[in-house]
This record gives structure tokens, sequence and C-alpha cells, in this order.
């Protein structure tokens, strides 16, 4: 009985997560045909952004912190403050900035995404929108995708910015590095290469929140119990997605390449 309702859930997941691809292709299709619901855009790039800044430079502060803690204690015993801030730099750059800053607006939006879209579900207002000849993909879902592809770019250089700070902070307070030795630190390692992978994948994510999110709202069956469900989902398969997206695009970008330590 556990494994036939097991082997059931997981062909429900596979079905939301072929019909979010599908999804992921109209998306890129209606963009090309230029339909964008300005207004709703715009709603939604506050939502996704301003809203979710404060929670992103906390985390991103305490992070550039701890990170710091642990680095600075050892590089110190070995003699070599000198390259804390660079570590730090490209950590934050290449992984913890995009990465973190991602996993937030997946639990914030991803989440309220998949919850509104799918009460509009199960009390057939998606129907209305039909009946008053609006596409529910420009309607809906292209808004919050622009909103994520760019407000996830724009968080991820602040909260790498407010974790070089943190670093900074504790570097310069508890281990007596030199707030000159740190930045110059940072300078030499990071590069702008560095600062575009990050980037990069600030917009991979972003879209990747709002098609799993937006798909698992257009999907919703079954009342408010599957409402629920759905938001839970969709948190999950966003961050599962994060993750694999993010191994995938670091071996292609940083695979072969020179080493920031040494060159």
């Amino acid at each position: 009985m556990s494994n036939s309702k097991t082997r059931s859930s997981f062909g429900l997941w596979l079905q939301r997560f072929i019909a979010a691809l599908l999804l992921a292709g109209q998306v890129v299709v209606h963009l090309l045909q230029g339909k964008i619901h300005r207004r709703n855009t715009l709603e939604q790039m506050v939502t996704v952004g301003p809203e979710s800044l404060m929670i992103a430079l906390l985390t991103a502060s305490f992070v550039g912190m701890v990170f710091t803690i642990q680095v600075a204690r050892e590089f110190v015993a070995l003699g070599a403050v000198n390259i804390v801030g660079g570590v730090l730099a490209l950590s934050l750059a290449r992984e913890l900035s995009p990465v973190l800053t991602a996993v937030i607006v997946a639990g914030r939006v991803c989440s309220a995404f998949a919850a509104e879209i799918g009460t509009m579900r199960v009390t057939e207002q998606i129907d209305a929108l039909y009946m008053l000849k609006t596409d529910p993909v420009d309607y809906l879902v292209i808004p919050r995708v622009i909103a994520c592809c760019s407000m996830l770019p724009i968080l991820t250089i602040i909260c790498l910015i407010t974790g070089l700070g943190g670093g900074l902070l504790i570097a310069t307070s508890m281990y007596n590095i030199s707030p000159t030795a740190f930045l110059d630190s940072v300078r030499n390692f990071i590069q702008v290469w560095d600062v575009c992978s990050g980037l990069v994948k600030g917009l991979v994510f972003g879209a990747t929140i709002a098609i799993i999110g937006t798909s698992w709202g257009l999907t919703t069956t079954g009342g408010a119990k599957g409402v629920g469900q759905s938001t839970t989902t969709a948190v999950v398969t966003a961050l599962l997605s994060i993750f694999i997206l993010d191994f995938f695009l670091s071996w292609i970008m940083f695979q072969g390449m020179g080493s920031a330590v040494i060159g």
C-alpha cells in the first residue's frame, strides 16, 4: 500500500515537472512575441526584490561573518592572513551569494506563487481569465518570470557586498587584520568573471523559481489541501533544482580555468 502510494506521488510529481518544462517553452515563445503585462510585472518585481531585501541582507551578513571566522582562524595559524579577504570574496561571488539568495527567494516567493495561483486554479479564477480571452501565461507567469530574472542578479550583487562587509567587520575586530590588507586581498583575487558567474547563476535560478512556482500553481487540484501540497512540493522542487543547476553551472563555468589564488 505504501509503495503504491509512493509510486503514485512520484508519478504525479513527474507529470508536474514535465508540465513545468513545457511552461518554460511557452514562456520563451511568448517573450519572443513581446507579450508582457507591464503593470503586473512591476508589482511582481516589488514583491521579489524590495520585499525580500532585508532577509537577504541579514543572511548575507551573517554568512560572511561565519565564513570569515572559520577561514581566518586557520589562515592566521598558517600565517596567511593576507588571503582571507580574497578567499571570502571568491566564495561569495561564485557560490554563496547566488545560491543563498536563490534559496531565500525560493522559500519566500516560490511558495507565494504556488499558493496564489493554486488558489486561483481551485476557485476557477483561471477559467475566468480564459473566458475574458486573457492568457494566464501572459497575465500570471511571464510577469513573475521577468521579476525573478531581473531581481535575483541585483539581490546577488547586494548580498555579495553585504557579505564582504560582514567578513571585513569580523576580520578587523576579532583577528586584527587591517582593512587595507583585507580589501587588497579581495581586489587581487576576485575578477570580473567571478562576479559575472554569480549574476548568470542568479538569472538562471530566478527563472527556475518562477517557472516551478507558477507551474505548480497552475496544475493544482483538490481544493485547499491541494494548494498546501502544491506550495510544499513547489518549494522542495525549486530548492533541489537550484542545487542541481548550481553543480552544472559551476562545472561549465570553472572547469579547467586557471587558479585565482596562483594567478
